[in-house]
């Protein structure tokens, strides 16, 4: 038996669900703070990431858009979390995967280059203080991955764990 472009395993795989998602990385200062980026086409702050493109892995996103976002290429750790995103209009749903950026020393934030077109400026700020400057969903989400660094990765729905929703 081979594939075709008919009969049921075409039919079962069109119905199946096609879902965005997004992958950016945490990075911490040497006191904790978390790197967050200005979009200048957003109404909030975000971290260093982006859409993945067609066929394209989660890691290979975020390390894609730290270097265009940052101009940097650091190493990527482990994933922290992923994150299921329920609908909010003009958006389906979504997977978000967060990734261990790491600590960036003062050398390393030195090197950062922003190109002023889509990202126009960074800060490092506290975990508790997120709320307002990033979307509610996504400070949720950092902050339970800033809480979880070194241990297994967490799964999250709307930014908390199932026991919190």
């Amino acid at each position: 038996m081979h594939d075709s472009d008919e009969g049921p395993l075409p039919a079962y795989i069109a119905g199946l669900a096609r879902i965005r998602a997004a992958a950016g990385a945490l990075f911490r200062d040497e006191s904790g703070k978390v790197l967050v980026v200005h979009p200048t086409y957003k109404d909030h702050w975000d971290i260093p990431g982006g859409m993945l493109e067609r066929d394209e892995s989660p890691y290979a996103a975020c390390t894609r858009e730290i270097t265009e976002e940052l101009g940097i290429t650091p190493d990527i750790g482990p994933l922290l979390c992923v994150d299921w995103v329920s609908p909010h209009p003009p958006w389906d749903c979504g997977l978000m995967f967060v990734f261990d950026g790491g600590v960036l020393g003062a050398r390393e934030v030195a090197d950062i280059r922003l190109d002023q077109v889509e990202i126009d400026r960074i800060d490092f700020v506290p975990p508790d203080e997120l709320d307002g400057l990033l979307a509610p969903g996504l400070a949720a989400r950092i902050r339970a991955c800033a809480r979880n660094t070194g241990t297994a990765s967490l799964y999250l729905e709307d930014g908390f764990p199932l026991s919190r929703r």
